[in-house]
């Protein structure tokens, strides 16, 4: 018997040296790794996972239930087993046909298994050894699921969350999440001679040391963008400024405006340039262009400092202060107000507060995608139980504030594969620098909470939904969602994961305007308000019957193309009342100019 030899050429004096350097400054990249993590700050465990009663109970149930029904579990195991065994058998198959060169191309030609993305190189259908870990994974990964369906005595509740850290589990374990088991990382480290894994390890160590040893996976270059040079450059004043907030006057780029201005109130748990990304799809610049007097608030990100400020800070000293000066500016006894996300539902606290104070300074209002009954708490389920909410609050003891990384890390993980693990691999096994894209950038550029509002809002809000029951207790007054009693519009998005529009549409049902329009735009949280008019790309759903439930809404709703921006100017201008000169910011002697937008606090970056 004999066996080939191929020579192997000796590394050049060039690859030696270029492994010479590699290897230094992997050492030095380890020594930045020890150091970052040493000094990580620790947090409260009950973040990371929920009280392992859950899974107790999950698993006594799961067990007590074969043990009653045994033939249930016997035809799993059967069924695992039998896939299994095809995973194997497949995998022999592709190295047995690989041995005969004219059954190659067959053999490649077949249908993929899996339509995952995370699959999409085709090592994971020729390869056997790739093809066998895809596979079994995805066997693993059904009988998880088939398991957690299985479980009885849970009620809604602890089954949607069992669910949700099962898929967690699930996601994690994924076979592209591992160099050795990622085909795309390990030709790319082969293609490279290894310096993407030095790259990938110095992009690793940088997003540490970003954020004080906790990871948080970069999702943008964040060389890229600069706030006021590329992005949030729509032209505007800041004219007023306090300790909770800047508020924007934008200039004018028409001759008249509407005498009615507007107060727009964007969430501060990011930052209001969402809205101003760039000038064709800013809606700030859109609503200027239509002719309006528009005024923007930008919270400030909080510190320690603001411990102790709650909901009724940001009403006192935002709502209404925005609102009062924007009308002092304007000359109105009126303002049409905007609020958005949790922005919305502090709009809704603050129009209950101003009904019951008499006072009827908004005209009109309206929302977007803004909860007010929080009794089915959607995807966010599993983070607003008591376990959960109580390790918050411990971790907001330490400091005061509610880190932002623990709201950022929450809105990730509800989509793991797009918002962690993918760009993870891209960044730290491929070592490719994050994209250049805008969005992804203000994703990234969170903010922190204050203590006392955050925990405000998850238990008398989110948790005991008080606001559409009981009432909700501030300035003396129980403000309830029945005094929401202006005009208003809501528009919520058809695929939001955040504020899902059937929770929202169940919040309007229960305001007590009689002059309620709702508006369901396609797509998400973000794409379904961000839908500029001229890239004609979402449409939206209208239905002027609100007495339906939600589903019947829905199918009698009938269908608009294109976004709902032109349809809500045109409800707006009949409540934003006749044409006056247009205003230019800083002409009212009680309110100069104190800088150019985007203003200051926009630019801070969130720190403990």
């Amino acid at each position: 018997m004999t066996t080939t030899h191929r020579d192997i050429d000796a590394p050049s004096a060039e690859q030696i040296d270029q492994l010479k350097e590699n290897l230094v400054r992997v050492e030095q990249l380890s020594k930045r790794l020890m150091d970052v993590l040493a000094q990580k700050k620790t947090h409260n465990p009950g973040l990371d996972a929920p009280n392992q009663e859950l899974f107790a109970r999950a698993a006594s149930s799961y067990w007590a239930a074969m043990a009653q029904n045994p033939t249930r579990l016997l035809e799993q195991q059967v069924q695992y087993w039998g896939k299994s065994v095809q995973n194997f058998a497949e995998a022999q198959q592709i190295m047995a046909n690989a041995l005969k060169s004219d059954e190659i191309e067959a053999q490649t030609a077949e249908p993929p298994r899996s339509t995952d993305r995370r699959f999409s190189n085709p090592m994971w259908e020729t390869n056997p050894y790739f093809k066998f870990l895809r596979d079994q994974y995805l066997t693993n990964a059904e009988a998880i699921r088939t398991a957690v369906e299985e479980v009885e005595d849970l009620d809604r509740v602890d089954r949607q969350r069992l669910g949700y850290f099962a898929d967690q589990i699930i996601n994690m374990m994924a076979p592209t999440n591992f160099l050795a088991t990622n085909p795309d990382a390990l030709e790319k480290a082969l293609e490279t001679d290894g310096q993407s894994l030095i790259d990938g390890l110095e992009n690793l160590v940088a997003d540490l040391e970003a954020n004080d040893g906790e990871l948080i996976v970069r999702l943008a270059d964040e060389t890229a963008f600069e706030i006021g040079r590329n992005i949030a450059t729509t032209p505007g004043e800041v004219v007023f400024r306090n300790r909770m907030m800047e508020l924007i006057q934008y200039s004018p780029t028409t001759q008249t405006v509407h005498e009615t201005p507007i107060v727009l109130f964007p969430p501060w748990i990011n930052k209001f340039y969402i809205l101003d990304l760039k000038e064709k799809n800013s809606l700030i610049k859109w609503i200027t262009d239509q002719g309006y007097s528009l005024f923007v608030v930008s919270w400030v990100n909080p510190n320690h400092d603001y411990a102790d400020v709650g909901m009724e800070d940001y009403i006192e000293e935002g709502f209404l202060k925005a609102i009062e000066v924007t009308k002092e500016i304007c000359g109105t006894k009126q303002v049409n107000a905007v609020g958005y996300c949790i922005a919305g539902t502090t709009l809704s606290l603050t129009l209950s507060l101003l009904k019951q104070r008499g006072d009827k300074s908004v005209k009109s209002a309206t929302f977007f995608t803004a909860l007010t009954d929080f009794s089915d708490q959607g995807d966010f389920t599993p983070f607003l139980q008591n376990d959960f909410v109580d390790a918050i609050e411990a971790e907001i003891g330490e400091d005061g504030i509610m880190p932002h990384y623990i709201m950022a890390r929450t809105f990730s993980y509800l989509r793991a594969n797009d918002l962690v693990y993918g760009p993870a691999i891209r960044s730290y096994m491929m070592g490719e620098t994050p994209p250049a894209f805008d969005l992804l950038f203000w994703n990234g550029d969170g903010a922190n909470l204050p203590g006392k509002m955050a925990v405000q809002y998850l238990r008398g809000l989110c948790q005991d939904n008080r606001f559409v029951t009981d009432g909700f207790e501030l300035f003396g007054h129980t403000l309830h969602v029945r005094d929401v009693d202006v005009p208003l519009m809501a528009i919520t998005c058809e695929t939001d994961h955040i504020a899902a529009w059937k929770q929202c549409y169940r919040g309007v049902q229960q305001m007590g305007s009689r002059s309620k329009n709702f508006i369901v735009s396609q797509s998400g949280h973000i794409a379904g308000i961000v839908n500029p008019v001229s890239r004609n790309k979402y449409g939206h759903y209208v239905n002027d019957d609100l007495k339906l439930d939600a589903d019947a809404w829905m199918d009698e709703a009938g269908f608009h193309d294109g976004s709902w921006w032109p349809r809500w100017e045109a409800w707006l201008k009949k409540r934003s009342g006749k044409q006056v000169e247009a205003r230019a910011p800083g002409t009212h002697k009680s309110y100069p100019v104190l800088g150019s937008a985007p203003g200051q606090y926009v630019r801070a970056k969130a720190r403990g």
